[in-house]
Order: C-alpha cells, then sequence, then structure tokens
C-alpha cells in the first residue's frame, strides 16, 4: 500500500470499524511508525498528537483493537480499518467514541458464519459443529428438517422461550449448511433483498 503521509504532514486518518457490527467505532491518526506498527502488530496503534508519542489503543486499559484488514481511500490519505475490539473504545467508557452502542444482533450471523467456516477448516476435536461436517451433507440437511419440525411445534403449541431457542438451533444448522455448500448467509439476504417490493 503507498499511502500519502505527506498531504497532512506526515499523518493520515484512521478510521476504525468494527468488523462483526460495522459500527464506527473512532478516528485516530497514524504516521508511518504506527501504521507500520499495526502491521506487526496487528493490533491498532496511533500516533498521539497530544503525548508526542507512538500509542497503541488499550495499552493501558487493555481494550485493545484487533486488525482484520487495512484499506486506504482512493487518494491513499486516509485508512479504514477494520477491527475486534477488546473491551468499550472509549475513553469515557462508552462502546465508541460517538456515543453509540456497539451491539452484535443481526450482524453476530456474519461472526457466526466465519467462525463456523474456521471451523470446517480446522476440524478441531471435539467440536459439535466439527461432527456435523465429518458426517457429511445428509446430516447436515437432516438436522435442518428437524430442527424446523421442533421450531413448528414450539410455534404451535410451546412456548416463546422455546420457539426462539429452536428457531435459533434452526438457524446455526442452516448456516453450517449453507457453509458445507460455499455459501453465505449474506447470499440469502442478497435474495430475500431482490424479491422485496418495498
Amino acid at each position: 500500500m503507498n499511502l500519502d503521509f505527506e498531504k497532512m504532514g506526515g499523518l493520515i486518518p484512521a478510521i476504525v470499524q468494527d468488523n462483526n457490527t460495522n459500527k464506527v467505532l473512532m478516528l485516530g491518526f497514524m504516521n508511518e511508525e504506527a501504521y507500520n506498527k499495526t502491521i506487526e502488530t496487528s493490533k491498532v496503534t496511533f500516533f498521539s498528537r497530544t503525548k508526542n508519542r507512538l500509542w497503541m489503543k488499550g495499552e493501558t486499559s487493555g481494550n485493545t483493537l484487533q486488525v482484520v484488514s487495512i484499506t486506504a481511500d482512493c487518494d491513499n490519505d486516509t485508512l479504514l480499518i477494520k477491527a475486534i475490539p477488546a473491551g468499550p473504545v472509549c475513553h469515557t467508557g462508552t462502546d465508541t467514541c460517538f456515543g453509540e452502542k456497539n451491539e452484535e444482533d443481526i450482524m453476530f450471523f456474519k461472526y457466526l458464519q466465519n467462525f463456523i467456516e474456521q471451523r470446517r477448516q480446522e476440524m478441531p476435536e471435539g467440536s459439535y459443529t466439527t461432527t456435523l461436517f465429518q458426517k457429511g451433507i445428509n446430516r447436515m440437511a437432516q438436522k435442518v428438517g428437524e430442527e424446523a419440525v421442533e421450531t413448528v411445534i414450539e410455534a404451535t403449541n410451546g412456548t416463546i422461550d422455546r420457539l426462539v431457542y429452536e428457531s435459533a438451533d434452526m438457524i446455526y444448522h442452516l448456516i453450517v449448511l449453507l457453509t458445507s455448500k460455499g455459501l453465505r448467509i449474506e447470499d440469502l439476504a442478497r435474495e430475500l433483498k431482490s424479491r422485496h417490493k418495498g
């Protein structure tokens, strides 16, 4: 990446976004040394203009920012850093420096599928997800069917809590099935979006 540090006197703004929720967490500044340190450690490191030194986010609080990806803008003078926060990002104790809650909610599906894909690649022993991949497509499809039936039963004759529980089981097994076929939960979102007439 050929970044233009000269335009702002050796500094470039770095916008940090939560990789899982897409919330903007904070804005900091990097000089070339801070950028290189961020690349080297995979922990977001800024140049502090008040302390006049490198400053790793979370160096005192422990609330570090684990780098997932770094992208430059079209002019190569601003960075977008997608990261996973280890805790509240702002020094005031809030989730973001803009006072917003950084809640995963619906974006947790993306995180969950990334986790399931990691399981598929690493196949760790003792993991339920690993056993599903080992048993193959027929078992995965069967589990989706079983959980769908249990969801219907809870919807017609059960409690709200059990309906949520069984629906979560069904979604989890569906994501495992999609992962095994090389599909993403985002593919379903795109399909539903294409059908939506507003």
